[in-house]
């Protein structure tokens, strides 16, 4: 095994590159935190290859994820996205998406932004963590749980708190890199 980056993204080169450039770096544009709750969501039971292999095809698909247009589709829009893009073809899945940009609006005009609503549960900065080996790293957390309790309340679907703690990760609410990877320090010094 290689050393100095998380074993995950060893397996194909499009992980190497999401892991090297986007996992755990800190973003907080509501497109973006949306794009990766859908994501996150469609992954649930799959493996983040299968996703982020059609991650394009998930942005022609969801509109660039642009909310006012995703908040008007309904369920005759879910036909069209199986029979057109190369997305997961579990109708709930990509029902929910239209579901959570509704939600998503409404979060927005209670909290100002996705990010202001998300962010609090790291209390509005990432948390640093320093795990030696990937067996460390859990697959939920207390703030991955109030947060999954906090967006189901509001409506959104397919937000579990072990969907939320990879979407928390994704997003650089928590630094989960190895400290052994090339990326943990990275992150840090970005964030300062």
């Amino acid at each position: 095994m290689e050393t100095g980056v998380c074993d995950w993204a060893m397996k194909q080169p499009i992980e190497r590159e999401y892991h090297d450039r986007e996992w755990g770096r800190v973003n907080k544009s509501d497109r973006y935190l949306f794009e990766f709750l859908t994501l996150e969501g469609a992954q649930a039971g799959l493996s983040w290859y299968t996703i982020l292999k059609r991650r394009d095809a998930y942005r022609l698909a969801f509109e660039e994820y642009d909310l006012s247009k995703l908040a008007n589709f309904d369920e005759d829009h879910v036909e069209k996205i199986i029979s057109t893009y190369d997305v997961i073809k579990h109708r709930g899945k990509i029902s929910s998406v239209f579901n959570n940009a509704r939600a998503t609006q409404a979060l927005i005009i209670e909290y100002g932004s996705l990010a202001d609503a998300l962010w609090q549960f790291v209390d509005h900065k990432p948390v640093i963590n320093h795990w030696p080996s990937m067996d460390d790293i859990p697959t939920s957390t207390d703030a991955s749980k109030k947060m999954s309790r906090f967006l189901k309340k509001r409506g959104f679907k397919f937000v579990g708190e072990t969907t939320c703690y990879a979407f928390m990760q994704a997003v650089g609410m928590v630094n989960d890199h190895l400290v052994s990877c090339h990326c943990h320090q990275q992150v840090i010094e970005e964030q300062e």
